[in-house]
Order: C-alpha cells, then sequence, then structure tokens
C-alpha cells in the first residue's frame, strides 16, 4: 500500500479500470488528488484504458472485490478519502439475465457493504453512486426526474434501483454525504467493443479499409440519449464537492436513435450505411426499443451542469479516435 502526501487529497474510485473510472482519475488527478483505485484483478487487459491515457504509473491500485465490509473498511481508514466514487460492478443489461445473482451481489451488495464501511469508519467520506436510467425501465411518457417511478425490466436494472434506494437510505436515517448520479448512456473512445457503440464505429473504419464486408446490427430503431463521458465524471465530481448530497439526472436530454447513429458513423468514413448494415436477429434485445426520456432541468439549475456534446459531434469524436488508433496499430504491425 502506499500512503499518499500529507499535502494532497486522497479519492478512491471502484471499478476505476472501466471507461468511467480512467477518466475520472485522469480528472482528480490533474485537480492534486492521490487516486487510489479498486479492481477485482490486475492485468495488462483490464490496465489498457489507464494506459492510454498515460496515468497507470500514477494511481495507486489496490485488488478487492468488495464481497465483505471489513474489507472496505479497513481500505478506507487506510487512505481516508475524501471521495469515493463507487463506479464498479457488472454493466450488461443483457449479461443479467444469464448471471442475476451476480448481477445484484456486484451492484447492490456492494453498494450496501460501502455505505456500511462508511457509516463505521473513524473518518467521514463523501460517497458517489453510479446509478442507470435502466431502472425506470419503458413505459414513462413524460422526461423522467430522479422521483419518477422506478419500473425495472431486467435483473440489472432492480439491481441498480435498489443501490438507488440504499443510497438514500443512509443517507437520510444515518446523514451520510451520498448521492447516485443516475446515467444515461455515454460513450468515449474506451468503451470496450462489446458495447453497440464501439462495434458500430470499429465496423465503419474496418469497412472503409476494406478489412470488413459487412456489420451486423439488430433493432435499428432504438433510441438512447447519448453522452461523452469525459464530461459526466465532471458532474460526478461536482456532486461531491456541493455543501448538501442529492440525486441528479446525468444525461443530454436528447434522444437520437441508432439508425442515426449508425448512419453518421458510416458518413463520417465516407460510406453509406445501407450498402452495409445488416439486420440481424439475434442481436435485437426484448424490451430495448424505447428508453425514457431524460429531464436535466434540476441538473443544469442546481448543479451547474449541461452536457455540451451531442451528435453528430460524438460520432465524429469517436471515428477520429478510432481511426488514430488503428493508424497506430496498423504502424507498429
Amino acid at each position: 500500500m502506499q500512503n499518499s502526501p500529507q499535502s494532497r487529497p486522497t479519492a478512491m474510485i471502484t471499478g476505476i479500470t472501466g471507461q468511467d473510472g480512467c477518466y475520472l482519475a485522469d480528472r482528480l488527478i490533474k485537480h492534486g488528488y492521490h487516486v487510489v483505485g479498486t479492481t477485482r484483478k490486475i492485468s495488462s487487459r483490464r490496465l489498457t484504458g489507464l494506459q492510454q491515457l498515460g496515468i497507470c504509473d500514477t494511481v495507486t491500485l489496490e485488488t478487492a472485490s468488495l464481497d465483505n465490509v471489513e474489507s472496505i473498511e479497513k481500505l478506507i481508514d487506510d487512505y481516508h478519502p475524501e471521495m469515493i466514487f463507487h463506479l464498479s460492478g457488472q454493466s450488461s443489461p443483457r449479461l443479467s439475465f444469464d448471471q442475476p445473482e451476480e448481477t445484484f451481489e456486484s451492484i447492490a451488495g456492494s453498494t450496501q457493504r460501502l455505505l456500511q464501511a462508511m457509516h463505521r469508519a473513524t473518518l467521514p467520506s463523501r460517497l458517489f453512486v453510479a446509478g442507470s436510467c435502466e431502472m425506470f425501465g419503458n413505459s414513462h411518457q413524460q422526461p423522467v426526474t430522479c422521483e419518477s417511478r422506478c419500473d425495472p425490466i431486467n435483473p440489472y436494472a432492480a439491481a441498480k434501483e435498489s443501490a438507488f434506494r440504499s443510497v438514500r437510505d443512509y443517507r437520510e436515517r444515518h446523514g451520510l454525504f451520498a448521492c447516485t448520479g443516475i446515467l444515461f448512456n455515454h460513450e468515449s473512445p474506451l468503451r470496450p467493443e462489446h458495447f453497440v457503440t464501439q462495434k458500430i464505429i470499429a465496423g465503419a473504419c474496418s469497412i472503409s479499409r476494406g478489412l470488413q464486408k459487412d456489420l451486423h446490427l439488430g433493432d435499428l430503431s432504438s433510441e438512447r440519449d447519448w453522452g461523452w463521458a469525459p464530461e459526466y465524471v465532471v458532474a460526478m465530481e461536482k456532486m461531491l464537492s456541493r455543501e448538501q448530497p442529492e440525486d441528479f439526472i446525468l444525461a443530454t436530454g436528447k434522444h437520437t436513435s441508432l439508425r442515426v447513429f449508425v448512419s453518421k458513423a458510416f458518413e463520417s468514413v465516407g460510406l453509406s450505411w445501407e450498402d452495409y448494415v445488416v439486420h440481424d436477429k439475434q442481436f435485437v434485445r426484448s424490451h430495448d426499443s424505447y428508453h425514457p426520456h431524460a429531464s436535466v432541468n434540476e441538473t443544469t439549475d442546481r448543479l451547474g451542469w449541461t452536457a455540451t456534446v451531442q451528435m453528430p459531434e460524438l460520432v465524429q469524436r469517436l471515428i477520429k479516435a478510432r481511426k488514430k488508433l488503428d493508424e497506430t496499430n496498423y504502424s507498429d504491425s
């Protein structure tokens, strides 16, 4: 274990090797924080994002599974973090159907244990928990707020709702500075390729280079609120820098269909998507065509944060980053 210098505040990030964890760590380091990150295992594959941002040797990494309160409490007492960002957990709604128990434990269970450890710790910390718009389900006709009815339709969403309620419970009953950022979709070059947005970006670039013939996708009418991940970590930090804890919706407030996303991606590489995209039923998710719209008024007014990167700039940034990566890989081969 490395001890942070007395002059620097410490921030702890669970799931630091994920997209959000990497960008958040980079931001906090630039703001003078000693960043401690937890990950289930340390491997070269998991460290790719931190390496791409050039901060792998700057953060302190701890192997931790968050499966018991005592180990979490020891981490908190060892490092005395001013801020804790809980970003770890199973991240796929689709996978949650096959692994419902594991999904619930990694999301709701870990959040509950983290709250317990914070309540018992010797020094107070502030906690941000990554929530998800999935917990609202697909029945809302009006833009959702933090007070909207939860109607989860998959185990992942149910776990996120449970974590959300646990955070509120500990905040109200025990006075913890704990809050949930209800995240809508947000993308970056650090997204793994099993996410559909990165699959589209990688496919369009590969097809434009003659390395791939077509791209198999599911329902293109599906709509999402897509934002730029490096902006969203700014909101996370702002939520723990306020005088009082409060939950917020983190979204752009604008919906775009997957068809438009695909169209803009292929357009960015000089191609027409209709010539290359193949509809494939195996990629169609039930109950996936509709997601609720986000009300971002309170986030703008009370948090002072607004997502500025939207379509088509989002796609253009992703394409640019992918082209740069492909060129680097080609020159190294």
